[in-house]
């Protein structure tokens, strides 16, 4: 499987140097009645800082385990890490720092290329600007999860041993890519993008994804399930809504078929779960329910 995760993020295009320091400054914190809100400034690339918000349990001993929260997209490009404090129109009500945190979990959210804080120019003016470069703007955000996972692990306070991720929508595809390249995270929840390449583009969708979904040549070596599957044998929990135009159901029964076979031919079987919900692209109280239970259970 390494030498399909080499493939896989050599499609990235030319990236920051993976083995540069990672420096890392708190310029706020936050306390309310169940965690606390740490207010950073990360060094991921070696170009700009990246803000992040770790948030941690007040009533729990360390080593947290910790979850990777990756914010969504949606147009709400002065969102960013803010989803993992106050959840996007899309999202449950109830924020996911304090649900984990009610769990004894702590979480790494950061901003990504063009959202929240660095929200500096337009997310065409970056695809363009990079791809003149040599950049891909997606790899470019991948190489951020990935190193915000190197942070991670720096902390004392977290249990290495016990990292997940998790988002909805942008999220979703971070939570997948960082999950598969990076065996280091234990457990993935990934909400509401599970979407295979060919069924979207039969479906006429290409729009629904924005620009930055696009990977050049991916389509030639990966599909989703085919990405999805350097996450076996971990537990992968994926929810869908069968009325979202950005998972076409034709796809989720692709994919799902597909996986099925790669955890029973690594003696993993139940391992990935996919559940699908009579909904558009919303995370339901019960899709919010089962996502809690599935981390409790697998981290």
């Amino acid at each position: 499987m390494e030498k399909t995760r080499e493939k896989l993020y050599s499609l990235l295009g030319d990236l920051p140097d993976a083995s540069l320091p990672i420096s890392s400054r708190q310029v706020g914190l936050d306390e309310n009645d169940s965690f606390i809100t740490e207010h950073l400034l990360l060094d991921l690339n070696g170009i700009e800082e990246v803000p992040a918000y770790f948030t941690r349990p007040k009533n729990a001993k360390t080593p947290y385990p910790t979850i990777l929260f990756s914010h969504s997209h949606g147009g709400f490009y002065l969102m960013g890490k803010s989803e993992l404090l106050t959840p996007a129109p899309y999202g449950y009500p109830v924020c996911y720092a304090r649900a984990l945190a009610d769990k004894g979990i702590a979480c790494l959210a950061i901003d990504h290329w063009g959202f929240g804080q660095r929200h500096n120019r337009t997310e065409s003016a970056i695809f363009k600007s990079m791809l003149w470069k040599g950049q891909v703007m997606w790899g470019m955000m991948v190489h951020d999860s990935l190193r915000a996972v190197d942070y991670l692990i720096s902390r004392p306070d977290v249990d290495s041993a016990r990292l997940g991720a998790t988002g909805i929508s942008m999220g979703c595809t971070m939570s997948i890519w960082v999950s598969a390249l990076d065996t280091r995270i234990k457990t993935c929840a990934s909400l509401c993008c599970l979407t295979d390449f060919e069924e979207l583009e039969i479906a006429g969708s290409l729009d629904a994804h924005g620009i930055f979904y696009y990977v050049p040549s991916l389509q030639k070596h990966f599909s989703m399930a085919d990405i999805c599957a350097l996450i076996a044998p971990r537990p992968h929990l994926s929810t869908a809504g069968v009325d979202d135009i950005l998972t076409p159901v034709a796809g989720l029964d692709k994919i799902d078929v597909a996986l099925q076979k790669v955890y029973a031919d690594v003696d993993a079987q139940g391992g990935f779960v996919l559940t699908r919900y009579q909904c558009g692209h919303l995370e339901t109280p019960a899709m919010r329910e089962e996502v809690l239970a599935f981390i409790d259970r697998t981290l």
